[in-house]
């Protein structure tokens, strides 16, 4: 197998985990790091990978096949493009732009140009995900009829001494929700129309800190996701999943999914169905659904480099990341004009 050359651009916690993603990767390597940041060069040192303070002298230095672009949002488009355009393939992280034209502009831009461009949504290659599409798509559950998601977490205060976290370029709905929009579509089905509700009633600031969403899907499902990030609780895929180590795990089920024939519980794959009669005076069997563990951040690196050698087609490309970012944005504007949001 040939092994893909890749830069990363962003040394921050993102950029860390796709580090250790990469040195666990076949076929993959992440040969030079760019950031201006000098706390970034330290990291570099770490993984023994040399450093640059500009994205371009990377680029100019290391004949790249592929970059990871993990800098702050505002910059996803603008390095993008400038990598399409260099003919050099792009795993870009979520959100894939600030706004839903940006991101079709770079979508548009990879297609013409015939360069890969992968989103980075991890989570569509966590096993634990993967098995429960499996699952739907097979008809396991029968057809299926709900699913609850909770995500409710706290950030501690510390996190609000940046100034820009406290106002609506940030809060929970672009910075978290997004990954639950995006496990609906990916897991249970294309939603058809939301509504929502907020509040910023416990901090007082001027983004929310709570949320409510209740969607439509287009098979005739419908899903509510409960959010808040000032909860004292243990409910949220990744205080649940182990999936990331900076947070403390919980041996807990924050996704659950309702069918007419069985129903199932993330992360712990718990499977429920009736044995013999049905009904709800009969006693439901419980089962474990197995699975292959896997480091999502590993299982996303060897799917990229299969994606820059044009093995394999991104499991997440630039329109379907933008139509992710599309129905997230219009959470917050359903909860101000109290109004269902319908898309196409």
């Amino acid at each position: 197998m040939s092994v893909s050359r890749v830069g990363l651009i962003g040394a921050g916690a993102i950029g860390r985990a796709h580090l250790v993603g990469a040195a666990q990767a076949e076929g993959v390597e992440i040969v030079g790091i760019a950031d201006p940041n000098l706390a970034s060069k330290a990291l570099a040192d770490e993984f023994s990978i040399p450093w640059f303070a500009d994205h371009r002298a990377l680029v100019d230095s290391m004949k790249l096949d592929g970059a990871i672009v993990a800098t702050p949002n505002a910059l996803h488009v603008p390095m993008s493009l400038g990598l399409i355009n260099a003919s050099i393939a792009v795993l870009v992280e979520k959100p894939i732009a600030d706004t839903v034209e940006d991101a079709l502009r770079l979508a548009n831009a990879a297609t013409e140009a015939d360069v890969p461009l992968l989103v980075g949504h991890h989570r569509r290659h966590n096993p634990i995900i993967r098995t429960a599409r499996s699952l739907i798509q097979e008809g396991k559950l029968g057809r299926l009829v709900s699913a609850s998601v909770l995500a409710t977490f706290l950030k501690p205060d510390a996190y609000f001494n940046e100034a820009w976290r406290r106002t609506t370029a940030a809060g929970p709905v672009l910075i978290n929700l997004i990954h639950e929009i995006d496990l609906v579509r990916y897991v249970f089905g294309e939603i058809a129309s939301l509504q929502a509700i907020a509040s910023n009633a416990v901090r007082g600031f001027e983004v929310e800190d709570t949320a409510a969403t209740v969607i439509q899907l287009k098979n005739g499902a419908v899903a509510t996701i409960t959010l808040s990030d000032t909860a004292a609780s243990p409910w949220s895929w990744d205080t649940s999943s182990g999936e990331n180590a900076s947070f403390s795990k919980n041996s807990i089920e924050s996704h659950f999914i309702s069918g007419t024939d069985a129903s199932l519980a993330l992360p712990t794959l718990r499977l429920w169905r009736y044995a013999g009669e049905r009904g709800w005076f009969h006693p439901l069997a419980v089962e474990q659904v197995p699975y292959v563990a896997a480091d999502p951040y590993t299982e996303q690196m060897r799917h990229f480099g299969a994606v820059i050698r044009k093995e394999d087609n991104p499991v997440c490309d630039g329109f379907d990341a933008a139509k992710t970012l599309e129905i997230t944005a219009s959470v917050r504007r359903a909860a101000q004009s109290g109004k269902a949001v319908r898309f196409g």
